[in-house]
């Protein structure tokens, strides 16, 4: 894949050329983003002709080698770069546009080189969000999900294909991953929320679970990998961090988004006409839903959200954010799972 800057200060002018088919005079970045597993930055470019683009963002392994060093166990920065170079062009979800997507043999390094996609809101996992921006979640869903849903051609991309190795490691650690999630936020946390992770832990530890193969999921399909009012407004949403792109089955991005995303009481009030409209999005495209046949589907779904929450947690560089992003998450979850009796679903098979 040859030589490719690891870090924003490794760019040189003929990596520019390279790219962009021309040379800035000067250039500039500023990190951007809150993401963890990952380093974001914005670059600001200046060209001797005066013509643009002015800036374009950027995508970096994280700094924190601990963070870098569970991505590259994960593989998730080969599956983002694989993601933009291969499936992004077939979907008509909102992605920014990619100049540039490398990543390393060992798949610990990589760079992604996007359109800038500002002015826009980044989504808040801790403010939450409105209904309206709620909607515009589900109808990306829809729009990432229909185009895969019982395809080959894109579920069958070897890529793509669930590491056997890789998700026993998962279930090896889960027990450390509750321990330290236990450890960190006992007291924090709901007493009937935390006995739902412990029980949850013990599970996914004793169980191995055969992947669904219904559709592309995006794994973390909440607000903090959002962008709303993008370009000043010129278009209401961009779905970002394609880093846990999998097969797997589409409802649990929404039980996710809906659970540890949009905010409980949001949820509460409005579940019944997101999951419809979800439906609705995809019957247009082609595949026919109805809420009472995915409801099941999407109960169980939303455990995702308590178990990357507890795994995250371990995993990752702690930070302050991302310790009240973690305990939003989780309870944002764990009451969705509570009420619809989640984990009982999924036990039953």
């Amino acid at each position: 894949m040859g030589q490719f800057p690891a870090r924003p200060g490794d760019i040189t002018r003929d990596w520019w050329d390279k790219v962009l088919g021309r040379v800035p005079a000067r250039w500039r970045w500023e990190p951007i983003g809150t993401g963890q597993v990952g380093d974001s930055v914005r670059f600001h470019l200046e060209f001797a002709d005066g013509s643009g683009p002015a800036t374009l963002a950027g995508k970096f392994a994280a700094a924190d080698p601990t963070s870098r060093g569970t991505a590259a166990m994960l593989g998730l920065y080969a599956r983002e770069v694989r993601f933009y170079r291969e499936i992004a062009p077939q979907l008509p979800v909102r992605t920014p546009q990619v100049h540039a997507a490398e990543v390393s043999a060992d798949g610990a390094s990589f760079v992604l080189l996007f359109e800038d996609l500002g002015p826009a809101r980044g989504g808040n996992q801790l403010a939450g969000c409105s209904l309206a921006e709620a909607r515009e979640g589900v109808r990306q869903a829809a729009a990432l999900h229909a185009p895969g849903w019982r395809n080959p051609q894109l579920l069958d991309l070897d890529w793509l294909q669930p590491d056997p190795a890789a998700a026993a490691q998962v279930r090896a650690l889960y027990p450390h991953a509750q321990a330290v999630f236990r450890d960190r936020y006992a007291a924090a946390l709901e007493p009937e929320y935390m006995a739902l992770c412990e029980e949850l832990a013990e599970f996914t530890a004793a169980a191995e679970r055969v992947p669904e193969r219904v559709s592309l999921v995006h794994g973390d399909f909440r607000l903090d990998n959002m962008l709303f009012d993008v370009k000043g407004g010129a278009e209401p949403i961009a779905v970002l961090d394609w880093q846990t792109i999998a097969v797997g089955n589409g409802l649990t991005d929404l039980g996710y988004f809906l659970g540890c995303g949009i905010g409980d009481s949001l949820r509460r009030a409005h579940e019944r006409e997101l999951v419809e409209l979800y439906c609705a999005e995809m019957t247009a495209r082609g595949v026919a839903l109805t809420p009472d046949r995915v409801w099941r589907d999407y109960a169980i779904g939303a455990l995702h959200g308590v178990s990357t929450a507890v795994f995250s947690a371990a995993f990752v560089v702690r930070t302050e954010r991302g310790d009240a992003n973690f305990l939003s998450m989780a309870r944002g979850a764990c009451a969705l799972c509570l009420e619809h009796g989640s984990l009982d679903l999924l036990k039953k098979g």
